[in-house]
């Protein structure tokens, strides 16, 4: 058994069990708005309309469903502000920064590699005949 499997089997959740909780957080974590949000937010505190700027692409709903489940998953924290208008700034806790610098590592690494990867998606779309 791989040092990994061993340090799994030690762990009480099992995300690769249907009814595990920690899937639907890995969901969360790893869809497209997710992992762009919690990216976005490791560079500091940031409004509604400021997030949804930096994550280019995302509609308001998209994001305002994103931000309920990261805050509910512990991961964002809301703060409200009472003012007029209400003002609401989002960060993330350091549960959520410890996941976003994970999540920047492999964004990082993605980034890194897309001359490969174009090149890759060259080489198998002339001998499949494209997509």
């Amino acid at each position: 058994m791989t040092a990994i499997a061993q340090d799994h089997d030690d762990l009480a959740y099992n995300v690769f069990a249907k009814a595990c909780p920690s899937r639907g957080t890995l969901e969360h974590v790893t869809g497209r708005w997710g992992g762009l949000t919690l990216g976005a937010l490791y560079e500091g505190s940031l409004r509604f309309n400021e997030l949804r700027r930096r994550v280019d692409g995302v509609s308001e709903k998209m994001l305002s469903q994103t931000l309920h489940a990261l805050e509910r998953d512990g991961l964002v924290h809301r703060e409200a502000q009472p003012t007029n208008p209400p003002r609401v700034d989002y960060e993330l806790t350091p549960l959520g920064r410890q996941v976003a610098e994970r999540l920047l590592a492999l964004i990082h690494c993605v980034e890194g590699s897309m001359d490969d990867v174009l090149a890759s998606r060259a080489r198998y779309d002339e001998t499949r005949g494209g997509l």
